[in-house]
């Protein structure tokens, strides 16, 4: 594959290759040291990496069946080559359907589908005064329920409500165990965000929304981000948050990520889908509840890069944004980059940013019905 290679170092004019009899690891990146702007071939990039995934192409991770394996196929054909599949706020038989179906997803990537690496469970360990789209059976967290759902599918990142009772030493339960955990859904004040990263939290989710906002003498969950965290995820669909909003996180968060939070509705037509338990309804590029509220996205990887340079972010720090920075973040040392020894997962762009390929674990995928 020969283009312009986004490498860990910089910008490569050059070729990638894999290692002959292993194509799902690349062997070497050669050429040499390059501004893209000197040439017009294409890019090359480190696949993306989305950990807020609820469903797309008409499907919901919470349907279990093979839901998660049509998902993971729409995904891949935007640039998507892994991702978390995310849950909602749901009775356990719900969510116990959910997480069976995509453990058996996370053993058994098949063609053409991004590798799903594991659940980042949004639900139901929230505040029930700030669900957003999520239905209401929000509760309270308890490690061995904890230990029951990871035990059926791998849980990578756990959102939690940190100023319900008992919540903090959950956070450092989870924390201890391996499990990223994210703020988020919250009613809670700087003091509890705070609080929170001292217990072994280590980020937010989808940064601004279903959170207290900022205020200089109140300044909130949002004032607790800005101020002290490492990581946090947003959406940068241009709909969830300002683009204003975005640089002053970005400059504020070091290893700020994106993710899509999309839902069934992400590449189909306008329409109700579901999510959960929830009728959503597609329409002007936005999907919200009957009363209005955001619920989700329509937002694909390769569509969150051109929003991302849209507003001012060079095609370099963009990537990181849409790959690096989540991969870092749950500690996927061979994803994200493109560099000897890591997976063959990348994506081809033109010079107007329209994708042209996707490289899954060495494996081309097509991209027909993009």
């Amino acid at each position: 594959m020969k283009g312009n290679i986004l490498t860990p170092d910089g910008w490569i004019h050059g070729r990638l290759q894999c290692v002959p009899g292993e194509p799902d690891t690349i062997a070497a990146i050669e050429g040499d040291a390059a501004d893209p702007a000197s040439n017009g071939d294409d890019y090359i990039l480190p696949g993306f990496i989305d950990l807020h995934v609820h469903g797309g192409g008409g499907r919901d991770m919470m349907e279990g069946g093979d839901a998660a394996h049509v998902i993971a196929r729409l995904h891949a054909r935007h640039g998507t080559t892994s991702l978390l599949a995310t849950t909602m706020t749901a009775p356990l038989e719900d969510i116990d359907r959910a997480l069976a179906a995509v453990g058996t997803a996370c053993r058994e990537r098949g063609r053409n589908e991004a590798r799903i690496l594991g659940v980042h469970l949004e639900g139901p360990y929230i505040n029930p005064g700030k669900l957003g789209a999520q239905p209401p059976f929000a509760r309270e967290a308890r490690f061995d329920e904890v230990k029951r759902f990871d035990a059926q599918a791998p849980l990578r990142l756990v959102t939690v409500a940190p100023e319900m009772d008992g919540h903090l030493q959950l956070v450092r339960r989870m924390a201890d165990a391996g499990m990223r955990v994210q703020i988020g859904h919250t009613t809670g004040s700087y003091e509890d965000g705070v609080a929170a990263l001292e217990h072994g939290a280590h980020g937010f989710t989808h940064l601004f929304n279903a959170m207290p906002g900022l205020h200089h003498r109140n300044p909130g969950m949002v004032g607790a981000a800005l101020a002290h965290a490492q990581y946090a995820e947003i959406i940068p669909d241009l709909l969830h948050v300002h683009p204003g909003a975005i640089r002053t996180a970005l400059r504020c968060i070091p290893h700020l990520y994106c993710v899509t939070d999309s839902t069934a509705a992400a590449g189909m037509p306008d329409g109700e889908y579901m999510l959960g338990r929830q009728v959503v309804h597609k329409c002007m590029g936005g999907v919200r509840l009957g009363d209005g509220t955001l619920a989700g996205s329509t937002l694909t990887m390769d569509q969150a890069l051109r929003n991302l340079v849209a507003i001012g972010l060079d095609l370099a720090d963009a990537s990181r944004r849409v790959s690096t920075n989540a991969a870092d973040y749950l500690g996927e040392t061979r994803r994200g980059r493109l560099a000897p020894g890591c997976f063959a997962d990348f994506v081809v762009l033109d010079r107007n940013l329209n994708l042209k390929a996707v490289t899954i674990e060495g494996e081309a995928v097509e991209l027909d019905d993009a």
